[in-house]
């Protein structure tokens, strides 16, 4: 408090009465009591606040607490000031403020009566001590002799109420006190700011000025601060004309928030002009704006001012430099972020737990963990691994490095470590699958007294989606149901996200039903989760639902579900509606043109992407790794090797792009598949990287479209290196002798399988009719209308065959007759899942198929046929990628 103590009160310590100048003298606490019996005898003078006053003092320095205190409340009246000054001289000698409400109660049962300060003294210890059922005996006595209408007391019961039964009964108070002075009204404003009830203070405010009452400066602060979280500009506004109407312009702190304000707010324009309207700027309002526009990622602006402040001759702090690596992590320039981290400690400036913090965070993000590890040093010499932030940010960085035992060393070490920190170590575990390790920590926090929270459950929730425990993680949502708590839309997402990686896509969109029977509202990640879902097995009829819930709640404008839109539409079939989702986006970003791209590329439309790449370039967005995946890929699905060669050959030369594995792959694919073979395998030889099975599989792949045998020996020999038990490089190799009839080494083979324990998985293919799923399995249930199905078939290979279908028999890996050969193609379950299309979607849409492993050679060139034969589209995606027959051509130009 800013009151003077009781010692150095003058009222206590006047050179008028020299009778009691052996005050000070007193030895004993006797010869203290014995004096206090000589004083109360004497007539009551003007000079009995200063003797009270002293009196209290020297029982205090004796530690008879009780007696001071009844000294206190007996003696002769006093201003609000003396009680506050009263209380900080009871603490200061060791007091204990239980004895002050014991004295009361004693006093009180015997008869004294008390006055409104010495209740208001009561009411404060009791706020203090949290003693509310004695508050509320004071208010009813309050009441019954009417000092409800001061001011003090009412202020009083205002702050223990808020405290002790929330701000709702303080509220009451208020409006139920009949003189409403400048004091209370700003307590009152004050107790509902602390209480987080921004907009009740705001309409306290309003009331205030019709009231004409006056604000005080702290509480204009604290509801511009308010105006800043609730993004309420209008009355931030009306907050800054009362402050310039009533001339509080030159409070630099009311200043500073106003900046605040409006940076929060999104208007940088208003807070500069309020910036450069200040009479006077110290270093808060100039960390204020250089704030305001590092948030609001206006880094540029920000180290412009930064130049400004030093050169008015003010120098940064350490808050100056977190403000603009705060900015730069916001904004993702994590680089930039341990730059200026550097530049701080060269300005001899040291560190503090938000400059570690952020620089922790953009370590996580750039990977670079032998500097995460420097910083943890620096941390450990300078004691800041007390600060529980800095402790869950350790934990993060060890964890996100994949270093548990690290993260777990930093953990058990911490001795302020929050929940956040407890919560970073089971998520963790639960992401390395170690599930007994996160339910052992999640009883210690119950041993420590500490409650799991939401984000503990949901870091489970999440683990065991994501390794496929499903069951589990509904049995823990049920398990938090019962501790009263309430999943929340991260709860569920993480379920839904779980199955889409375990591509358990039935099971998400599943879950999202019960999410929504539960009344909790998805956010843009669960529709991009939902989206993939659908994406996944090409569920398109259940992904246009999605996009319609989308535009229906405000979700289209969300740029990351925008970007799973096109994909899901993409991977769909459906190019155009894919294409009008992403012309409609206003901010293109780079993984938005990677999609668009992708989906033309999957299709063979190179042209397309390579228009969409240069219109990208044109707009400023620069490619990544992704981007030049994609570009190859266009090239590899339409045979453009010069093309190929110069996006690979620019990579590096014009982008700083070293190339990975995968653009490797995609080369030799490229090479392989425009009959390049031998280029291909010396493009290998020269790689500056091991060949991976991707590499040789490419290879392999070409081999069988260009009928290369002893190639295709090469490239298998080190797949079954590479991939001992990877059933589809021994079928692709048995494909390949097969066209030679080269059955004895197809035998050998399939002995080579037996013996190795390699199993071919089932093969089934599926296609949606209305609103249910037709699956057909090479080893599973028959379909109920199998028969019609046959008919139909036989029928449509007839027809076929007139139109100059000859049926590869190469593709049956069996030493049989012709005739038996062409009717065991007959069972391939891609053709029954076509023709089951063709009989039942009668309005001329397209046929939807999807296979789990890839398309025969047969299968392919049927459907090509079937689309002219029947005119119509089919979209069939295999194992390996996607084919669109359309008039007897597909888009992948029979390079698959």
């Amino acid at each position: 408090m800013s009151e003077p103590q009781l010692v150095s009160s003058p009222q206590f310590s006047s050179p008028k009465f020299s009778p009691f100048d052996n005050l000070g003298e007193l030895k004993t606490l006797n010869s203290v009591r014995e004096l206090h019996a000589q004083m109360v005898k004497m007539p009551k003078r003007r000079s009995s606040v200063t003797m009270d006053g002293s009196m209290m003092r020297n029982y205090l320095e004796f530690g008879d607490f009780v007696s001071a205190t009844k000294v206190f409340f007996v003696g002769f009246s006093r201003n609000y000031l003396l009680w506050n000054s009263f209380l900080e001289e009871f603490a200061s000698f060791g007091g204990d403020s239980h004895e002050i409400l014991e004295v009361f109660k004693e006093l009180h049962n015997k008869g004294v009566e008390f006055d409104s300060k010495a209740l208001t003294v009561v009411l404060k210890v009791c706020l203090a001590l949290t003693e509310l059922w004695l508050g509320m005996e004071v208010h009813a006595c309050l009441v019954k002799k009417g000092f409800h209408v001061d001011v003090h007391l009412s202020c009083a019961l205002i702050n223990l109420y808020e405290k002790c039964l929330g701000i709702d009964r303080a509220n009451q108070v208020f409006d139920e006190t009949p003189l409403q002075e400048d004091f209370l009204w700003n307590t009152s404003v004050m107790a509902n700011l602390r209480s987080e009830r921004w907009e009740k203070a705001l309409e306290l405010f309003r009331r205030m000025q019709c009231a004409s009452a006056k604000v005080t400066d702290g509480n204009i602060v604290k509801l511009l601060q308010a105006c800043g979280k609730l993004r309420a500009l209008n009355e931030g506004k009306q907050l800054h004309g009362y402050v310039i109407k009533f001339g509080r312009v030159s409070n630099t702190s009311i200043c500073n928030s106003v900046v605040s304000m409006y940076s929060r707010n999104n208007r940088l324009d208003l807070a500069r002009a309020a910036f450069d309207s200040m009479e006077d700027h110290n270093l808060a309002s100039w960390n204020s704006i250089i704030s305001s526009y590092a948030i609001n990622g206006c880094l540029n602006d920000a180290w412009d001012m930064l130049r400004k402040m030093q050169s008015s001759s003010i120098k940064p702090d350490i808050i100056t430099w977190n403000s603009v690596l705060s900015g730069h992590l916001l904004q993702g320039s994590y680089e930039m972020v341990l730059t200026n981290f550097r530049s701080l400690q060269n300005a001899n400036f040291k560190p503090d737990s938000c400059s570690i913090t952020s620089a922790l965070q953009a370590v996580i993000e750039l990977g670079c963990f032998n500097l995460g590890k420097e910083i943890h040093g620096y941390i450990m010499r300078s004691n800041l691994d007390y600060d529980a932030y800095v402790c869950t940010s350790l934990v993060d960085m060890y964890i996100k490095n994949i270093s548990l035992d690290k993260a777990e060393a930093v953990f058990h070490h911490s001795k302020n470590k929050n929940i956040c920190a407890w919560n970073s170590l089971i998520s963790g575990y639960t992401y390395k699958g170690l599930f007994n390790n996160a339910e052992n920590l999640l009883k210690q926090m119950g041993e420590e007294g500490i409650k799991p929270d939401l984000v503990t459950w949901n870091s489970l929730i999440s683990g065991y989606s994501m390794w496929g425990h499903s069951e589990e993680a509904l049995a823990l949502m049920n398990r938090i149901k019962s501790l009263g708590l309430t999943p929340n839309v991260v709860s569920w997402t993480a379920m839904i996200s779980g199955c889409c990686q375990n591509e358990k896509y039935m099971d998400a969109l599943q879950f999202f039903s019960q999410m929504q029977e539960e009344n909790v509202k998805p956010n843009s990640t669960t529709i991009c989760s939902l989206l993939r879902a659908c994406a996944g097995p090409s569920l398109l009829k259940k992904g246009e639902e999605i996009h319609g819930f989308c535009m229906r709640n405000g979700f289209v404008d969300d740029i990351y579900v925008a970007t799973a839109l096109i994909d899901m539409y993409s991977k769909g079939g459906k190019l155009r509606v894919a294409y009008e989702v992403f012309s409609k986006i206003q901010e293109k970003t780079l993984p938005c043109w990677n999609c668009m791209m992708m989906g033309y590329a999957i299709y063979g439309r190179s042209e397309e992407v390579f228009t969409l790449f240069d219109s990208m370039c044109k707009s400023g967005i620069i490619p990544d790794a992704i981007t030049f995946t994609i570009l190859l890929s266009g090239c590899k699905n339409s045979g453009l090797v010069m093309e190929g060669w110069k996006h690979f050959d620019s990579m590096k030369t014009h982008y700083n792009i070293t190339p990975t594995i995968e653009h490797y792959s995609c080369m030799v694919d490229l090479l392989g598949k425009a009959g390049f073979l031998d280029e291909a395998l010396d493009f290998i030889h020269a790689m500056p990287q091991k060949a991976d099975a991707s590499i040789w599989g490419s290879l392999l792949s070409a081999c069988r479209i260009h009928k290369d045998v002893k190639i295709a020996e090469v490239a298998a020999r080190n797949l079954f290196r590479l991939e001992p038990y990877n059933s589809a490089n021994y079928v692709l190799m048995m494909n390949i002798y097969s066209t030679f009839e080269r059955w004895g080494d197809v035998e050998r083979l399939k002995d080579s399988m037996t013996a190795m324990g390699v199993k071919i998985p089932n093969v089934w293919s599926w296609t949606q009719v209305r609103k249910t799923i037709h699956v057909f399995s090479a080893e599973g249930e028959s379909h109920p209308e199998e028969g019609k199905i046959y008919f139909e078939l036989y029928q449509l290979v007839s027809e076929i065959k007139k139109l100059g279908y000859v049926p590869d028999t190469h593709c049956v890996l069996q030493n049989i007759d012709e005739k038996e050969k062409e009717k065991v193609l007959l069972s391939h379950t891609e053709k029954l899942a076509m023709t089951y299309g063709l009989m039942n979607i009668k309005d001329g849409s397209p046929i939807r198929v999807v296979k789990n492993t890839r398309i025969c050679q047969d299968c392919h060139t049927s459907a090509k046929y079937i689309s002219l034969a029947r005119n119509r589209e089919i979209f069939l995606r295999d194992g390996g990628r996607f084919h669109h027959f359309m008039n007897g051509e597909c888009s992948c130009n029979d390079r698959w």
